[in-house]
């Protein structure tokens, strides 16, 4: 009976596999963009981001509280936003 037992168990474990497994070499995110907000943030309550391709184009911005927002890289204020934040990085990194 053990033996049947621990084949279940494998079987268990190979049906796992795949959802912790990547999509070629990029591992799963925990957060992806599917909804892309329309409103304009405030730039001094942003402290990162991220760009995303897939499942949409967009720009996950992190603020300062933690909270991912994701917009439309197409707008001028965010390649605003995006050099301050590269700005900041740069000036810390020194």
């Amino acid at each position: 009976m053990a033996k049947y037992e621990h084949g279940i168990d494998c079987l268990c474990h190979l049906s796992i596999f795949p959802l912790l497994g990547s999509i070629g070499s990029q591992p799963m995110r925990k957060f992806s963009c599917v909804r892309l907000s329309t409103r304009q943030l405030n730039i001094q309550n942003l402290i990162s981001y991220e760009k995303q391709q897939t499942p949409v184009n967009a720009i996950m911005f992190i603020t300062a509280k933690g909270i991912k927002i994701c917009v439309s890289p197409d707008q001028k204020w965010v390649q605003t936003a995006i050099k301050k934040i590269d700005q900041k990085r740069t000036t810390k990194g020194k």
